[in-house]
This record gives C-alpha cells, structure tokens and sequence, in this order.
C-alpha cells in the first residue's frame, strides 16, 4: 500500500501535465504553489520516476509521466463514476471544464444553466469561449463545442446539429454598396472576414455548387477580420461587409429589419456542429450528463 499515490496527487498531477505550468496549475484549482510541487514531489517519491522536467521556462512532461497520465485519466475518470453509483438520484460530483462559442455560451447555455445546475448541486462548471481551436487534453477540457470540420480525428466525436447558412448584409451596408445579384458582382463588394484560427483560408465567399457537388469559395475583399462569432455578428450589423450565418437566427432578424438576405440561391453548405471530447476509453459520468443537456437546449432553440 505504500506506494499507491494519493488520488488528490494524481489530480493535481493531471492539471499540471495538461497545463505545462506549475503556475497555471495553482491557479486553476486556487491552491498555493508550493502544495502543487508538494503534490508532484511525493507522488514522483512514491513511484520512483521522474514524471515532469521543469526548467526556467518550461514543464515537459517525460516519457513516464506521459504513461502515468493515460491511466491516471482513466482511473479518475472511473473513481467519480463510481463516487455517484449508489448515490441517490442524479447526484453527480465535480468540476467540468467546457469551451464553446461566445454567442452559444451567452445566447443559449448560459441563461438556462441554472436549470441545470439546480438539477445537479454537486457539479461545478467552467465554460470558456472561444471560436478557435483549442487542444483538449493540454487546456484540460472535458468537452469542447465546435462547427465545421474536426481537424483532429482522435478526438470523440458527437453530433449536435446541422446548420443551415443564409447570405446576409445590414441595410446600411445595402444602401452604401448596394445589393450583388449575381456571383461576379461579388467582386465590387466586401466581406466581413471570419478567422477564428490563424491558419484559416484567406476571405472568400463559400457557396456550394450543386452541379459538381463541392463547396467554391471565391477571393473577396475585406476590410476588418474578427476571430469570434460576437464580433463577426457586431461586424456585420456595423455595415462592414457581407457574412453568413445561421439561417435559424438570420430569419429573425431579417423579418425584424435588422439584416438583408444576399445572394439567396447561392447558400454556403449546411454546416455541422459537434460536441468534441478528448479521445478516452470513457467519458465521465457527469461530462456525459452535461453533453446530453447541451444536446437538448441547443436542439429545441434550433427548433
């Protein structure tokens, strides 16, 4: 028994390799320092490896620490399932850590996650949002909501919606540059530049090609590139260009006045959204549990 690590040790060790930082590690589970050194020194004691290489500048995890860390996710992962088994109700323990857009965070998840917290005392959740892409396992998120592609196909994969994309302008737009009717005139035009990731396509206007069965995207110029959904909707109702976006929410602001439909024949493709987690041989009871209401919200305000 003497050298079984604490669980508490493990824990901690699991933030500090995701993190690569002592520091961020301290911050993240509001605890001093020297308790997450502590919490390393005994638990690299008790197994008698090296687990982290720290330097000045940097943390590198070694090759037994990269061992160290597959099981321990796993074996942690098991130990919360089975802290809830026999617990009354839906009474689920811990911390979740989730990344999704700014506007589904603040449009949709977060004005109803008192509902689901009310349902589960026992839980606490760190929502980040961003646009870009983000590694899972390094920041250490349990799940990550994502549209378009998965770039990483080593991640778990879960479907949430399909996304129908409408061609949109402000009317102030309209009235200065008027309005392209057909594809050629798109190039005396501008387009608001969406670029979550720094190694994104440069601007173009994406439309699918129903005869050859692909998405074209032709060149556009740009007067102002944003890197998240709040701003390239801000962006877009300033006159700055022409976006596209989800045909559910264009509807409604263009029945209200507030946007003009461009281009309607020419629609990009319907655009997938998927809730993303890090590639496990199981996924924790309460992240699943998370995954399912994020899957429910987000269907009936779709609907």
């Amino acid at each position: 028994m003497k050298t079984i690590p604490s669980t508490d040790d493990l824990r901690i060790f699991l933030w500090v390799a995701r993190l690569s930082s002592f520091s961020r590690a301290a911050e993240q589970l509001q605890l001093p320092r020297t308790s997450i050194s502590n919490a390393i020194q005994r638990l690299e004691d008790r197994l008698g490896a090296r687990l982290l290489q720290r330097t000045t500048r940097r943390v590198q995890i070694t090759r037994e620490g990269a061992e160290l860390l597959e099981r321990a996710e796993r074996l942690l992962d098991d130990l919360d399932d089975i802290g809830a088994l026999f617990q009354q109700g839906s009474q689920l323990q811990g911390r979740i850590r989730a990344d999704m857009p700014l506007g589904m965070a603040a449009g949709v998840v977060l004005p109803r996650l008192p509902e689901f917290l009310k349902r589960h005392p026992g839980l606490q959740i760190d929502i980040f949002s961003t646009d870009r892409r983000v590694d899972l396992l390094s920041e250490g998120f349990d799940l990550v909501v994502r549209a378009g592609a998965v770039v990483d196909e080593s991640l778990v994969s879960r479907p949430l919606l399909t996304l129908a994309l409408m061609n949109v302008a402000s009317p102030a737009y309209v009235a200065a540059h008027g309005l392209p009717t057909t594809l050629d005139q798109l190039a005396d035009h501008w387009l608001v530049n969406y670029q979550p990731n720094p190694a994104s396509q440069p601007a173009a206007f994406e439309y699918f090609d129903a005869a050859s069965g692909n998405s074209v995207y032709l060149p556009m110029r740009h007067k102002v590139t944003v890197n998240n959904s709040v701003a390239y909707n801000a962006a877009t109702h300033a006159g700055l260009g022409i976006a596209q976006i989800p045909a559910s929410r264009a509807r409604v602001e263009i029945a209200a006045g507030l946007l003009v439909s461009v281009l309607p024949h020419h629609p990009a493709a319907p655009m997938a959204a998927r809730i993303l987690f890090p590639h496990r041989r199981n996924i924790p009871q309460r992240v699943r549990a998370f995954a399912d209401w994020i899957v429910d919200i987000t269907r009936a305000e779709a609907n």
